[in-house]
């Protein structure tokens, strides 16, 4: 297959797998003269040939989406049965490999990391787009550590010249999932709020709260009853007052509720300066293995439904997670794979707009070089951002 790619690839090197999934892979390309970067999707569109669709949504919700904290498109290409998409190479990897599992990390960083995914969250809702699967898989880190939204393969419109509607398709990664998503119908902008607030306890305990948002887990009925016992127990006691004063609302099991991102936006917390403290450090991404990760996505429930059409390219999470299809949300109902607009000269693979999209103090290949030099320490996973 590389050896298709270079035929159309000119001037491009395909330097090195960045993922794989069920169903396509990602590869790093690197100009061979200006040292710029992109990460190129490929969908085998003959093998998932009912994959057409969802493209093509995909295409419609990614063009219009341009936002300092949302992952940049820059084309895409069919060449013979493949299907090429081109994405904005994001240096720094995972924020899932930021986490050092039981521990989270410093509350200063969480913050930075909560209010950029904050911030592009608030733009995506502007536009009328729900993103259905935010997790810390699909989350990225640029050059210069600042968080893009990536993985727009469930994502779908909920609003439409100012009339809104409500969403009938469960999908997502269950342990992220809003509980009303489980029940149905659900508010998409609540919903996404929720796995917001999911994520800010991964953040600052380094585990997760519970394994899904239904009765028949434990931990989450508790949290659902405001049981007293359970801030006696973790994650709850790594996370301090005032993070659990904005948790509380963040996450409340009644969606009417919960609160909304200028609510986030106007809370103590969110708008607290934190002083850094010069003896904590930062967990660093290279203490770990790809084959060590994703404690999250190795939950058993973050699969696909049986009967959903498994279209999904994933350069960020190699897991299936939930996508049910809806006899009451027809609109939303077929299958999403990531894609991007076609260039305009099809000669001419990448756009000249790419010779800004990367940082000129080290070449991609370095950074490339600097994520692959790892520790390769095993670490002692705990149940749930574990196992």
């Amino acid at each position: 297959m590389a050896g298709t790619v270079t035929e159309f690839v000119v001037g491009w090197n395909v330097v090195q797998t960045l993922g794989e999934g069920a169903f396509g892979e990602v590869k790093l390309l690197i100009n061979n003269d200006t040292g710029e970067a992109v990460a190129m999707k490929m969908i085998d569109m003959v093998k998932h040939s009912d994959a057409a669709e969802a493209v093509r949504k995909e295409i419609c919700i990614h063009r219009m989406l341009k936002h300092e904290n949302i992952i940049k498109f820059y084309g895409s290409r069919r060449e013979d049965s493949m299907q090429y998409m081109f994405l904005e190479y994001a240096a720094g990897g995972e924020l899932f490999d930021r986490i050092e599992p039981d521990v989270g990390m410093p509350p200063q960083e969480a913050q930075k990391y909560f209010r950029e995914l904050t911030h592009g969250m608030e733009y995506l809702h502007s536009k009328g787009v729900t993103h259905r699967d935010l997790k810390p898989e699909n989350l990225l880190l640029d050059g210069n550590d600042i968080l893009k939204i990536t993985d727009f393969g469930m994502a779908t419109l909920f609003r439409h010249q100012g009339k809104e509607r409500e969403l009938d398709r469960r999908c997502g990664t269950k342990p992220y999932m809003a509980p009303e998503v489980l029940t149905r119908p659900y508010n998409a902008e609540p919903a996404d709020i929720w796995s917001c607030g999911v994520i800010l306890v991964a953040l600052l305990a380094g585990e997760l709260p519970w394994d899904e948002p239904t009765f028949t887990c434990p931990e989450y009925t508790a949290w659902k009853d405001k049981d007293c016992k359970l801030f006696t127990t973790t994650p709850w006691t790594k996370i301090d007052n005032l993070a659990l004063s904005l948790l509380r609302k963040v996450l409340s099991t009644v969606q009417r509720h919960r609160a909304t991102i200028l609510q986030i936006k106007n809370h103590q917390w969110f708008t607290k300066n934190f002083q850094k403290n010069s003896g904590v450090t930062s967990y660093q991404s290279s203490q770990f293995t790809h084959s060590s990760k994703r404690l999250c996505s190795e939950l058993p429930n973050a699969v696909l439904h049986p009967d959903d059409l498994a279209t999904r390219l994933a350069c960020s999470q190699p897991e299936a997670p939930i996508r049910e299809s809806s006899n009451h949300d027809p609109s939303d109902a077929e299958p999403q794979v990531v894609s991007f607009s076609q260039p305009a000269q099809a000669d001419h693979l990448l756009l000249s707009q790419l010779t800004q999209s990367t940082q000129a103090s080290q070449t991609p290949l370095q950074r490339l070089v600097k994520r692959m030099t790892r520790i390769l320490v095993r670490p002692n996973w705990r149940k749930q951002f574990n196992t």
